[in-house]
């Protein structure tokens, strides 16, 4: 144990949450053949070999994942040392990373956050609004905006707000277009939606739930592309009202019978909720959210 060197923990804890050396290395900005030297010199200092090694990756051994384990309590003591130091507000600094759906995220925390940073300095704060689930455990982000609830994993949660989604068209779209008086006119219309085998949560698959037989013309698993898509006049979409009702140029339609609820949820692992710079950031985003409940849940 005289070898050991407890900085070797944070690369193998990288290896084994993402499988892969190139990954771990984006992760811990640094290069393949640097982690690779680290899980070399802690098997070493081990004398244990913690990884099974093949042209798909790296995948722990029965070793590996019992020391895992013991790892990842380090990795936690280690947090909550940070946190207790760190408690002075004047003494938060260092990094946060925040992933959020596309529209959420770009829309309404961008803004926000941007701000934020302007306020505080010392904080740098990443944004990574893309239409895809976040896994905490493997450290993608340290706080994830979630459109469902969590049910697993060493995680902690908060309601945000719901926000109430809508069919929209353009008002020169409309001005052509066919009769649209009931929800079976919507089959002689064109539709804007997702692609079908890239919806990421069953939360995002909205057509089904207006009439089981509609189908997008048009597909895209971004939902700023949908928006525009529907601003250019290509057909109707769903879009949440806090994105639609800041363009003049969007109508809702059918606005009795197609009419949804979703939901957003902060979520961060239990290993990092106490660090000061991710409570600071998570409390401002939920006070933000709060505040604008009228734009989500418009009257």
């Amino acid at each position: 144990m005289l070898d050991f060197n407890w900085n070797d923990l944070r690369f193998f804890l990288a290896v084994a949450r993402t499988g892969k050396l190139t990954e771990a290395a984006r992760q811990l900005a640094t290069d393949h053949a640097t982690v690779s030297r680290h899980i070399n010199a802690l098997e070493a200092s081990l004398e244990a070999k913690l990884f099974e090694r093949s042209p798909r990756g790296y995948r722990l051994t029965e070793t590996g994942e019992s020391f895992l384990n013991r790892a990842k309590q380090m990795e936690a003591v280690a947090l909550e040392a940070q946190a207790e130091v760190s408690e002075s507000l004047h003494a938060i600094a260092g990094s946060v990373r925040v992933g959020a759906p596309d529209g959420f995220g770009s829309l309404f925390l961008a803004s926000r956050l941007g701000h934020f940073c302007r306020e505080n300095t010392r904080l740098d704060i990443q944004l990574v609004a893309m239409p895809r689930a976040f896994s905490l455990s493997k450290r993608e982000a340290d706080i994830a905006i979630s459109l469902t609830r969590p049910i697993e994993g060493r995680l902690t949660f908060r309601k945000l707000t719901d926000y109430r989604l809508r069919l929209y068209g353009s008002k020169d779209y409309l001005k052509g277009a066919p009769r649209l008086k009931a929800v079976r006119d919507l089959n002689n219309h064109s539709l804007i939606g997702y692609i079908e085998d890239l919806i990421f949560t069953p939360e995002l698959d909205y057509l089904p739930q207006i009439a089981p037989d509609l189908r997008p013309a048009f597909s895209s698993s971004n939902l700023l592309a949908q928006m525009q898509a529907t601003l250019d006049g290509v057909g109707l979409c769903v879009l949440p009202d806090f994105m639609a009702t800041k363009h003049a140029a969007l109508t809702p339609v059918l606005t009795g019978p197609v009419s949804l609820t979703r939901s957003l949820w902060l979520v961060m692992h239990a290993d990092m909720k106490d660090l000061a710079r991710i409570r600071l950031v998570a409390d401002f985003i939920a006070k933000e959210t709060h505040a604008a409940k009228g734009v989500f849940l418009p009257g």
